[in-house]
């Protein structure tokens, strides 16, 4: 398999698990009324944070490689 096909499929997954991700923690949230403390607040919107840029950057990095086909 050609490594540019390996690489394309793992960063859908990647961006496919973060956005799962994040639906399951803003359910969790939206299931226990966003009660918590202040830590757990602070530590869901620092990990649905992290995750949005991290998907960010891969889909950037997909539009830069179509882009020098």
């Amino acid at each position: 398999m050609d490594n540019k096909l390996v690489f394309s499929l793992l960063r859908f997954g990647a961006i496919v698990g973060n956005i799962i991700f994040i639906g399951w923690v803003l359910f969790n949230a939206i299931s226990a009324g966003f009660r918590g403390t202040l830590y757990e607040k602070i530590s869901g919107f620092a990990l649905i944070g992290l995750l949005s840029i991290n998907s960010f950057f891969l889909i950037r990095k997909t539009k830069q490689d179509w882009e020098n086909v």
